[in-house]
């Protein structure tokens, strides 16, 4: 069996040979030390006893149990006896490109955009799959397991389809008892998600989006905060927190530039927002968690 396309510089982990995606299981016994990495996962607890730890705090997990966390979250594990994770991740290029379309269905959009950011989760989002959800998760798992050994050149498609159908397991799970909506996101929300991703250093405000996408600012935000539950500039600022872990693990950059390049110029305003989402400040976040790790190549 090939080693799984993940390495761990320090605390940080990342994928070492340009796969986007991958899924397996990982056997944890005693403690599993807090990291971070550069990739959205899914971890599915599948047996075994053990507890996730986080910034969202301590969580005895079950089988069935289900985390997700955004890129540059921080977490481990401890008190594991035997504890047995199906982990499935994907890059942020994978979902920016591949699975661009997800921001438009309620399910998972809310999922892989929204949910993790609602509600003061920062970057976090859980939920419990029944038994025949998680029969149904794990064999598409299974299947995303097997297709790591063979050509993605070949076998794209299949790689995106089990990605796709594992991920709407998950959203049907996470949604249930959750007011995610039950219809297509209005495209003007889906615009501004984009419109901002696209230029995080700009000096945003409510009323410019609404100009640019002729609508009133109120009705914007009633939009915005019904697809997403964030108004518009909350989504902003989640964004630019999770860009600047990114820059603060992958580059050597200032702090201070850091902060200007995703649009927080004042750095003791930058500074509050960092340590109100990660729960540690720029500097102790940079010194705990990064690597010299070259980003995701592309997958062609």
């Amino acid at each position: 069996m090939a080693d799984p396309p993940v390495e761990n510089a320090h605390a940080m982990l990342y994928f070492s040979d340009g796969s986007l995606a991958y899924a397996g299981h990982y056997l944890h016994e005693g403690l599993h030390p807090v990291h971070t990495h550069s990739f959205v996962e899914i971890a599915v607890m599948t047996g075994g006893a053990g507890v996730h730890h986080s910034l969202a705090g301590r969580q005895q997990l079950r089988i069935g149990d289900v985390i997700l966390l955004r890129p540059g979250v921080w977490h481990g594990y401890d008190d594991c006896r035997r504890l047995d994770l199906y982990n499935c991740c994907f890059s942020t290029e994978l979902l920016q490109r591949e699975l661009a379309w997800t921001r438009a269905d309620p399910l998972l959009g809310y999922l892989l955009w929204t949910g993790p950011y609602s509600d003061q989760r920062r970057g976090i989002l859980t939920t419990r799959l029944g038994e025949d959800l998680l029969a149904e998760c794990v064999e598409h798992l299974d299947a995303l397991d097997r297709l790591r050994f063979q050509p993605v050149s070949r076998h794209r498609g299949d790689i995106i389809g089990r990605l796709a159908l594992f991920l709407s397991c998950v959203a049907r799970a996470v949604v249930d008892g959750v007011d995610a909506g039950t219809g297509q996101t209005h495209p003007a929300v889906v615009d501004a998600m984009r419109m901002m991703e696209a230029r995080p250093a700009h000096q945003w405000t409510l009323t410019e989006l609404a100009e640019e996408l002729h609508l009133a600012p109120g009705y914007l935000v009633r939009l915005f905060k019904s697809a997403t539950g964030l108004p518009p500039m909350a989504y902003l600022s989640r964004h630019r927190v999770e860009l600047a872990a990114a820059r603060l693990l992958h580059t050597d950059d200032a702090i201070s530039r850091i902060g200007e390049s995703v649009g927080w110029p004042d750095q003791n305003y930058f500074a509050r927002r960092f340590r109100a989402h990660y729960g540690l400040s720029a500097s102790a976040y940079r010194a705990r968690f990064s690597h010299n790790a070259v980003r995701l190549r592309a997958w062609g």
